[in-house]
């Protein structure tokens, strides 16, 4: 059974060991996801909700709009992506000389973890009609990382600095774009 207190005291120990430690432990959560509902709560609203946040370590309940895409973006730390509602497309970005380029994607369900490398660039797509559920488990504080991160437009693909309350607005566009077409 998922204890949202016991998970987050469980990472802060493992967040030292690294993403091989974490990974286990988001693992062993989403292998519940009715678990992780009935402690977190059933999912109202898309969102980026702060679970635990520290220098060293931030554990983030992600829901993605219905449909939502989020443009290329980097961590500037480790990141460990549990899936326990819905899915999650990635697509893992290199940097080129001026801009960058797609090398691969991977589609995460129900249950499904990913390990994320501190220099990893990734974008998110939730593929379907309802709410997705992730946590994510990040290296180091995700809302003022040591170094900054960066953001690619989605059809240009220039190179931005990245701004989380910029970010915040994506998912409440997504979700209200979302529900305007579903009325």
């Amino acid at each position: 059974m998922f204890d949202k207190e016991r998970f987050i005291q469980d990472c802060t120990q493992a967040v030292a060991e690294g993403p091989a430690a974490v990974r286990e432990l988001v693992a062993e959560a989403v292998s519940d996801g009715a678990a992780i509902v009935a402690q977190l709560g059933e999912p109202k609203h898309a969102g980026i909700n702060a679970l635990y946040r520290s220098p060293e370590l931030t554990i983030i309940n992600f829901v993605w709009a219905p449909c939502m895409s989020l443009m290329p973006h980097n961590h500037q730390m480790f990141s460990v992506v549990g899936i326990y509602a819905g899915r999650e497309d990635n697509v893992f970005w290199r940097r080129t000389a001026g801009s960058i380029e797609a090398i691969g994607a991977s589609s995460l369900g129900v249950g499904d973890v990913t390990a994320l490398e501190r220099d990893a660039i990734h974008s998110v797509l939730n593929p379907i009609g309802k709410m997705s559920c992730a946590i994510h488990v990040y290296g180091g504080d995700f809302f003022a990382p040591p170094q900054p991160r960066s953001l690619w437009d989605h059809e240009t693909l220039a190179e931005q600095a990245w701004e989380v309350e910029k970010v915040k607005v994506l998912f409440e566009q997504a979700e209200a774009r979302f529900n305007a077409w579903h009325q």
